[in-house]
């Protein structure tokens, strides 16, 4: 089954030409997204200190990536999200409840982590599965 890698406008830039990874793939109907951080459209961390903007903002860039592969919101099966302390869980909770709801939210997994910098706070990735 053929790899389709998956590259929104928004995030021209990432990653690096040092990195050899992709924002996103797609393989059959399942859709992949890497972990994903608060950078905006210009290259900015948006929300400095900050962790519900940062998780809106790192959703923004994770439901780009679903897109650009034909998935949405309702068709996440899985989540990892990685923050850089355990205390920001209840803001980061009311920003992905925001996008995902009550109702049939996708499976989830959250840890602590050490993140690739200071400054981020929370990251978040996906697996999708679409019909085709």
């Amino acid at each position: 089954m053929p790899k389709t890698v998956l590259k929104p406008a928004s995030l021209s830039f990432f990653p690096s030409p040092d990195y050899p990874y992709s924002p996103g793939t797609k393989a059959g109907r399942l859709v992949y997204t890497a972990g994903q951080v608060a950078f905006n459209e210009r290259k900015e961390l948006v929300g400095l200190g900050d962790v519900g903007a940062q998780t809106r903002q790192t959703l923004k860039n994770v439901l780009a990536i679903l897109a650009e592969g034909g998935a949405g919101p309702d068709d996440v099966l899985k989540c990892n999200v990685y923050l850089s302390d355990m205390r920001y869980f209840a803001a980061m909770n009311a920003e992905f409840q925001a996008v995902f709801g009550d109702k049939t939210p996708p499976a989830r997994t959250t840890v602590e982590a050490r993140l690739a910098e200071p400054e981020m706070l929370v990251e978040i990735e996906a697996i999708a599965c679409i019909d085709e």
